[in-house]
Order: structure tokens, then sequence, then C-alpha cells
């Protein structure tokens, strides 16, 4: 079921995963909850995530040993893990080569926790931005002009073909750990370990870097102790894994398969974590430790704010990032490695301390960006005679910072609903602005869109690109700016529908009102940890009636109060000031929600968090039928006697007097809801005056110049009236007089 209304010019598109009408999949679902012992709610979670049977359903749940695939059903794992060994016996110097994300943090991490554990010399690198993605023939040489003899790569390398070489001509080995896609030729060297590799058997594709380079450690403390899988991995997972759950959350990838457990154990580690530096991290995050006194004392200390995913997601990850955006990302592996809780505290600041830098420039860039963009807009408005902005934003800057211009392009994209493209030359200039001059650029797309295809479009004006369907990077000539723009406007401007560039929102399914319940909330809390591919549930619940509507936060905030079937519902609309509340107090809305548990002075209680809330699909089509009915009865169509809408002269002098009281009050506009409200007193279940008698009023009043009446929009009118104006009779009205003869007396 899609149902499609439009918000600031763009539409809002609501889908619901599970149609009550379509009975094909209840069978699934009976089957689901019996064999589970869950509700059917529940089931209908795991049905629309592809779980279809109690086998496949109980896997998702699994939480044990179990859950682990061999880490040598991956390629080259033997080999990469002998050549890693043999480093460690022989006493090489190793250098750990990570990406400067919080996935390539938590990767050189853990891996070093483990190499140093198990006694080997190991040193980290990780580029700056300036340098650039990858490896570099610089680092290349300036780790082996260090002794380094062997390179392993996490969270990256599987493109870095030239720059293996260059390393095999220095005498550097290398043994790659990625999750990248493999495009082209793999690169030459000790081992390729990738389960995206086209000839690699291992059952789970989906894993982050930072999980891939845990199985390579697994396999290697496999191949080191001779232990088991059941004794060797669950032991590391206790000292890894909360590394790995930050990597996996950050780079966004499914939580299924093993990465479920990852992050279900790995969240339990974080919330209970002994390391220092992450200790210090989600403390400054959540403003809690010690508190001290004016004079330097402890008077006590505030709790940590609960560890979700979304903590790591907006919290942790952010802090993790802004090392590597603008500046070292160095700084974030020493704090996760930090032993000292005097370090880790200093470096946790440092981080706090970028990433609040990070989000100034960011809100710079963006303010810079929208001011653009809304100047092209008033620019095409001129001819278009539409506020709209272009098929694909593309934008350029010299001073805009590269690590940052990505998450700028999101913004970018979410607000106007259109891909995005920015690029900087910050770093690229020498002296005055130049043609040849290269800008690096981030960009962000719609689903429907592949960017990677679009940049393909216009490859011969791109010195390079490359990336995925929905978020890519280029660099290209200041010259050829220009022509970029115009040439990927057209080839969006084919490709993009309005559906593409409408506000999207995904029900799981409808809720009846009587499963709204506090045990159906606990059991769904089942299912967390959500993320990519096992998201937050959310629920439709139609034909509401508004009850109360509650100001929070100074206004900022709204709290609803709704009937359904009898019971009543507290909901808050977060962000939603009450004063932009579009509907009133009786009038019957659908709300898209998700459920939470509120707990508050030891009393739990569930509440609905709204996320969309519109005019009740039910009301909708009621009004079109209303209007049907209307354009039918105008159009000279029979009227039977005992329909009630043919209007008589009380009915006319009650909505005169009272449109009289609103005109004299200041108030002209109003929809056809608010006017049936007015009048009867409510909006919902019987009125004396409905949809079509109202109508016909306004008509007669303004046939009659009692009134002026008009109606720019669809249901919305616009009412003058002239106080002085000279009595007329109702009975003058040539519209009434006709409404009368077309009443027919109902025949039995």
């Amino acid at each position: 079921m899609a149902f499609n209304t439009t918000s600031g010019g763009r539409e809002r598109i609501w889908t619901c995963l599970y149609e009550e009408s379509d009975s094909s999949h209840d069978g699934k679902i009976a089957e689901l909850s019996a064999g589970l012992g869950i509700h059917s709610v529940t089931a209908k979670l795991l049905y629309n995530r592809g779980f279809d049977n109690v086998e496949s359903a109980q896997s998702f749940f699994c939480t044990d040993a179990s859950c682990w695939h061999s880490p040598y059903l991956m390629r080259d794992m033997e080999k990469g893990v002998a050549r890693i060994l043999a480093a460690v016996e022989r006493g090489e110097c190793i250098a750990i080569y990570g990406d400067y994300d919080v996935d390539g943090v938590t990767s050189v991490s853990s891996l070093y926790t483990y190499l140093t554990a198990i006694g080997a010399d190991v040193i980290c690198y990780i580029p700056n931005r300036k340098e650039g993605y990858g490896m570099s023939r610089g680092a290349v040489e300036r780790l082996a002009t260090e002794g380094v003899r062997l390179i392993i790569t996490v969270d990256t390398g599987i493109t870095a073909t030239d720059e293996i070489a260059f390393a095999a001509e220095l005498g550097v080995d290398t043994v790659v750990t990625d999750h990248h896609e493999c495009h082209g030729e793999l690169p030459e060297c000790c081992a390729v370990i990738n389960p995206h590799r086209a000839d690699c058997e291992y059952p789970f594709k989906e894993l982050a870097g930072v999980g891939v380079i845990f199985k390579v450690i697994c396999a290697t403390e496999l191949a080191r102790t001779g232990e088991s899988d059941r004794h060797a991995i669950p032991a590391l997972a206790e000292q890894l894994l909360d590394f790995v759950a930050i990597g996996t959350v950050a780079d966004v990838m499914p939580l299924l398969d093993e990465n479920r457990f990852i992050v279900l154990r790995g969240l339990d580690m974080i919330e209970n974590t002994e390391r220092a530096g992450l200790s210090a991290l989600l403390d400054a995050i959540s403003g809690s430790g010690k508190v001290k006194t004016a004079g330097g004392g402890v008077q006590g200390t505030r709790p940590r704010r609960k560890v979700n995913t979304g903590l790591i997601g907006y919290g942790v990850a952010p802090r993790i990032n802004a090392a590597g955006r603008i500046s070292d990302a160095m700084r974030a592996v020493r704090l996760m490695l930090a032993e000292s809780a005097t370090e880790a505290e200093r470096l946790a600041e440092e981080l706090c301390a970028i990433n609040a830098q990070r989000q100034v420039e960011e809100n710079r860039i963006a303010e810079q960006a929208f001011a653009m963009i809304e100047a092209d807009m008033e620019s095409r408005a001129a001819t278009t005679g539409k506020m709209t902005p272009p098929p694909v934003v593309v934008l350029a800057d010299n001073g805009w910072a590269q690590g940052i211009i990505g998450i700028v392009s999101s913004r970018i994209t979410e607000k106007y609903g259109v891909p995005s493209i920015l690029i900087s030359f910050d770093g690229a200039m020498t002296g005055d602005p130049h043609d040849e001059d290269v800008g690096k650029g981030s960009g962000r797309s719609v689903k429907g869109m592949n960017l990677v295809d679009a940049l393909a479009h216009c490859e011969d004006v791109l010195v390079r690109f490359g990336g995925h369907e929905l978020a890519a990077g280029l660099s290209v000539r200041r010259g050829d700016i220009d022509a970029f723009r115009k040439r990927i406007c057209e080839y969006a401007q084919a490709i993009l529908t309005p559906e593409m560039t409408a506000v999207r929102y995904e029900a799981e399914c409808e809720l009846a009102s009587d499963e709204i319940t506090m045990s159906v909330a606990e059991e769904i809390a089942r299912l967390e940890p959500f993320g990519v591919a096992n998201p937050t549930p959310s629920f439709m619940l139609c034909d509401a009636t508004v009850h109360r509507i509650i100001p929070m936060g100074a206004g900022k905030h709204t709290k609803l109060m709704l009937w359904k079937d009898g019971i009543l519902h507290q909901a808050v609309y977060f962000g939603m000031p009450t004063a932009k509340i579009p509907f009133g107090v009786g009038d019957p809305v659908d709300l898209l929600f998700q459920l939470n548990v509120n707990e508050y002075q030891g009393t739990r209680t569930v509440q609905l968090i709204i996320q969309d809330v519109r005019e009740a699909v039910s009301y909708r089509e009621e009004c079109a039928r209303h209007q049907a009915r209307l354009e039918e009865i105008l159009g000279g169509g029979s009227i039977l006697e005992g329909e009630g809408i043919v209007p008589d002269r009380d009915d006319i002098a009650e909505v005169y007097k009272l449109l009289r009281q609103e005109v004299r009050m200041g108030a002209h506009s109003f929809s056809i809801k608010d006017l049936i409200s007015k009048i009867n007193g409510t909006s919902v279940g019987d009125v004396r005056i409905g949809y079509v008698k109202t109508k016909l009023i306004l008509c007669i009043l303004d046939e009659l110049k009692i009134c002026s009446v008009r109606e720019p929009d669809d249901g919305i009118y616009i009412i003058d009236i002239d106080f002085n104006a000279p009595k007329t009779s109702i009975d003058s009205s040539e519209l009434l007089q006709k409404l009368r003869a077309q009443t027919v007396r109902a025949t039995k």
C-alpha cells in the first residue's frame, strides 16, 4: 500500500511492507508465530526481513558459537596466516596499513592489539586525507626505509595493484585484507583476503573491513595454538568484538548473520567496557563521569547514555571520523589503544574538540551551499515559475575542506531530494585559480539513480571517479565543471521521476489499537540491534482521533493523545512545534510511528514516537465520495428527500452567522474540514450540516452576494462579508430553487 501527499514541494510517500489484504503470507506468519512462540506483529517483522520459515528465523536469533563461519572458508586465508606467522616468528617489522575512517581505525586497533599480544614487532600507518585514499608509493617507500618487511592492509588495498608491486620491488611483502568490491585484476601479493572475491566461497559477504580482519585474527590464532574453533574464537570475541562492532555499525553494514552477533555482543562489551579509551570517549559524549565541585573535589557522577547502535552511529563514530577528516586518524587509534586513564581522557577531549570543529566547518559549508542553491532556484524560477532545484546540484568552492564535503552533500540530497556533488579545490591550487586546477568532489544520490553510472556518462570531462550506487567520489578540472554540470543534469533529467525525489516512509505493517502494548514493544526489542537490513520498525495506526494536543519543550515538540477503538494512546512528535500542527482536536488522522517504552520515575509506559502524520485516508476517501456526489447534484442529478443535503433557511442562517463572527475576528481563510468542525462542533461522526450541504450553502451565499466566496485551492475557501449589504431573501436563490426541484420522494 502506498499513499502520497506533499510537504515543502516534495511528495511524501508511505509504503506498507505487509499488506493485510494479501492473504498469501498469512500461513507463513502463523507458522512463525506458533513455531517461535511470538506475537504475530513480531512474526510480520521477521517475514518482512526475509525470514519466512521457523529454521531461518531461529538462525536470526543465534547468539552462540554456532553463529560463526570458519575463517578458512575465505580464499587465501591459509597463505595470509602463514606469512603473518612467519613474520612474527622471524621478528620482522610488520606495518598495519589502514584507512582513515572508523572502519579503518578499528581495524588497525584490532590487529595491533592482537599482534602485539603474540609478540610481533608492529607499527601502524594511516594516511591523511591530503595523501588520498588507499596505499601510496610515498608511504610504501617510507615504510620500507623504516625496516618494514610485511604490510598488512586493513579496509583497503584491493585496488592498490601498482603500489603493492612497488612494495615488492623494495623487498616488502603484502597481505591484503579488504571488504570493498573487487574491480579488475587482483594485486599480486602473498594473499588477498576479501569475501567479495569472485572465487571466494565465504558464505557471508557483508563483513566490514574490521570484520574481515577479525576473521584473519581468528584464523591466525587457530593456526598458532592448534585450539578448536569453539575455544579460540569465543575467547578472541571477548577481547575484540567491541572494536569490531564499532567499525561494523559506522560502516553501515547490514546487521544480519555474523554482523548481528558481532554488534549484539559488541554493544554489551562497550556498555561495560574496561578499555580506558572507550570509557573516556563514552564519558565525554554523555557528559558523564565525575562531577567536580568549584574547589576541584568530586561531588558525584553522571550516568552514561545507553549504548546502542544510535550512540555508536551518532556519537562515537563521528568523533573517530572527525580525526581523519580534519586532523590525524592516528589520534583515534591512540585513543582506542590507550592504557592510561589520564591519556585517554586527554585524547577523548581532543577528539570531541576536533568533532566540534568539524561541525562548525560542516555548518559553514552547508550554509554557503544552501545559499547558492536557493539563489540558483530563484534564478530558475524567473523562467520556470517554480522554485525547484536542478536535477543534480553541482557546486564548487576553493576553500571547502575535502573531508567534510561528503557530509554536506548528504544533507543537500536529504533536504532537496536530488543528487548532489560538492567539489573542493582546497589544497589543489598553486597561485591564482586556473582551468587546469584539479578539484576533488564527493557526491550522494537518490535511490533509482546510480551515481557511478551517471559519472561514467560524463567520464570524458572527469579526471577520475569511483564509488557506489548512492555515494561516489571524483576528480575534475576547474575548466570542465560547467560541461560536467550540464552533462550530468541531462543524464539525471532522463532518469529521475517524482517518486525518486520524494520523501519516503516505510511501515512494516498496520497495527490494531489493541496491539500497541508493553508486551509487543518488549518482544520487538528482541530483534535489536537495529540498523541496515534490520531497521528500527515503523508502524501505521489508521483512523485515530486526536483527543488532545499538548505542547512540550516550550512548544518545540508536541504530545498527542489519540483515541482508537476505545483505547487512548500517547504519542510524541519531536521537532514538530505545536503551532505548526496541521490538524486539530477531533480530526481523524493516520500515523507513522515507532513503538517506544518510556521510563519515568520508575513507571514504564508505551508511547508512539511519531515520524509523520497525515489526514486519515478513510477521511480523504469519504471527502472524495462527497465531492463526487456534489458534482453530480450540481450537474442536475436527483436528490433523495431523506439524504438531508438540501439546506433550509435555518441551515443557511446558522452558517452565515458563524461566518460573520469569524470574519469580524479577522479570519478569512477556511478549510472545508475547519468549517464543518466549527459549524457542528466536531469534524467526525454524524454531523447535521455535512460536506455536501456546507459547500452548497457557500455556493448559495456567494450567488446572493451575501458573502464573497472564493476557492483558490481545492477545499480551501477565502470568505469576505459586506456587513452593510442590503437584506436578501434566501428563497430568491436560483441554486436553492433548483435543488428543491431536483429532490424526489424516496419510494418504498
